[in-house]
């Protein structure tokens, strides 16, 4: 059942187990529930520093993977492990604070949302497509990403609105925020948050406006700007993008590039058996 305590009851000496581990390690996290996909959990770390978050993210995925081995599972990060079932993401929260007077610099001193919020979310709306392969790196990371599963298609966004790549969730002024729902669980952590952080912060000093709020159900609004379908579509719109190749590093998106298309051709060599089944004997 969904978001069910019982669901999750039935793993509870695998969870004490990761609660434990992850106090050991200052791993800080917040909370878990069952998520919709069967055997799907959904777990939160506080918010930080996003290097100290990538780490803890990092540990915790190895963390996971070991204490399931000890009660004869396996933990996945695969963005689409099962069909039929739903995906799993690393959904992002994003906010800046000032460091000289620790205000969140996403509000104005009259609590409305100020003009670096809305640049931030145009920095995303505008570069998210360029550096999709960075948010979902394999193949199978775009069967995720499609309509009415609770995953994003589009770089759209709205507030509370789960249809959108960009949600801002309904908060106070000192803990607005943007929810970047793109990333898929199967991203590097220090990749994703760079290269989510370099799309707000080109938003913010480029002071690009974002499109209007998407107040509607974004799968099916004829204008909603899609995201990229496929890895290979992903890594070439990852060229001829100086500005963040300038923050990223260029020799890091050449090896990545490379490294990426590699794989998609070695992918290609394989015959699935969805084509044998459906092609073998009808074309």
């Amino acid at each position: 059942q969904h978001y069910s305590i019982d669901a999750v009851n039935e793993f509870d000496p695998l969870f004490e187990d990761i609660y434990d581990y992850c106090e050991a390690m200052d791993l800080d996290v917040d909370t878990l529930i069952h998520e919709v996909g069967a055997g799907q959990m959904e777990i939160n770390f506080l918010h930080g520093d996003p290097l100290d978050l990538a780490d803890k993210v990092f540990f915790f995925k190895r963390t996971l993977r070991e204490a399931a081995l000890r009660h004869n599972m396996f933990a996945t990060f695969m963005a689409k492990p099962m069909a039929g079932e739903p995906g799993s993401a690393m959904h992002v929260h994003q906010s800046i604070v000032d460091r000289k007077t620790g205000m969140n610099v996403f509000s104005n001193p009259d609590g409305s949302a100020s003009e670096l919020f809305y640049n931030y979310i145009g920095g995303l709306q505008k570069y998210i497509p360029h550096v999709m392969a960075l948010f979902a790196p394999y193949v199978n990371s775009y069967r995720r990403l499609v309509s009415n599963t609770a995953a994003p298609t589009n770089v759209e966004w709205g507030a509370d609105n789960r249809t959108v790549g960009i949600r801002v969730p309904f908060s106070n002024p000192e803990n607005r925020r943007m929810e970047n729902r793109v990333i898929g669980a199967d991203a590097n952590p220090y990749v994703a948050l760079a290269a989510s952080l370099a799309c707000g912060y080109l938003g913010m000093v480029n002071k690009i406006t974002p499109l209007p709020e998407m107040k509607t159900n974004a799968y099916v609004a004829p204008n909603a700007i899609p995201l990229p379908q496929s890895l290979s579509e992903s890594v070439r719109a990852l060229d001829d993008v100086p500005e963040l190749e300038a923050i990223l590093g260029k020799r890091f998106c050449g090896i990545y590039k490379a490294v990426k298309m590699s794989e998609y051709a070695e992918f290609m060599k394989v015959i699935s058996p969805w084509e044998r089944e459906h092609l073998l004997l009808h074309v």
